[in-house]
């Protein structure tokens, strides 16, 4: 109850949550963006409930892993009536999970998902075909996929 609280819907805690079905329900290309995501939501929720009592001994790279699973909780925060398209998701997995987000502030997570989504839809629709189309995270669609994120970040400040 305390996700459904804090607005994380579905309130699924990665840490009990099990699934008879799991990651072979996923396409090759979502599992390559997803596949540590479970496992790095775990570990930050245990580091949270430790970092309750002071993070001023935390090192830096469990302040970095603690800011991380911040970003993926807010980027995970989904609006009732308002699913993604898989490709739209594979592309904000792909910048979560290349740490291609770490420099936007926590609050500026979920706007930054809805510009880039836009941003995608108005000047790179061949790109979401393309990754809906193959399935598959090859080279040339996760080089595409970088390019993509690294103009809009240029183009749109965060």
């Amino acid at each position: 109850s305390d996700l459904f609280n804090a607005g994380i819907r579905p309130a699924i805690n990665v840490g009990l949550s099990v699934s008879r079905v799991g990651s072979a329900a996923q396409t090759k290309v979502m599992k390559s963006v997803s596949g540590r995501l479970k496992g790095e939501m775990s570990q930050y929720r245990e580091l949270q409930a430790f970092a309750q009592f002071g993070t001023s001994d935390l090192d830096a790279s469990t302040r970095r892993q603690l800011e991380r699973g911040q970003r993926a909780t807010e980027l995970l925060k989904q609006p009732q009536f308002a699913p993604l398209s898989m490709s739209e998701e594979v592309v904000v997995l792909f910048a979560l999970s290349n740490g291609m987000m770490d420099d936007i502030e926590v609050s500026r997570i979920q706007p930054f998902e809805a510009e880039i989504r836009k941003f995608l839809a108005s000047n790179h629709p061949d790109l979401l075909n393309d990754i809906a189309e193959r399935g598959v995270l090859d080279d040339d669609l996760s080089t595409r996929i970088r390019s993509v994120i690294e103009t809009f970040k240029q183009t749109v400040p965060f």
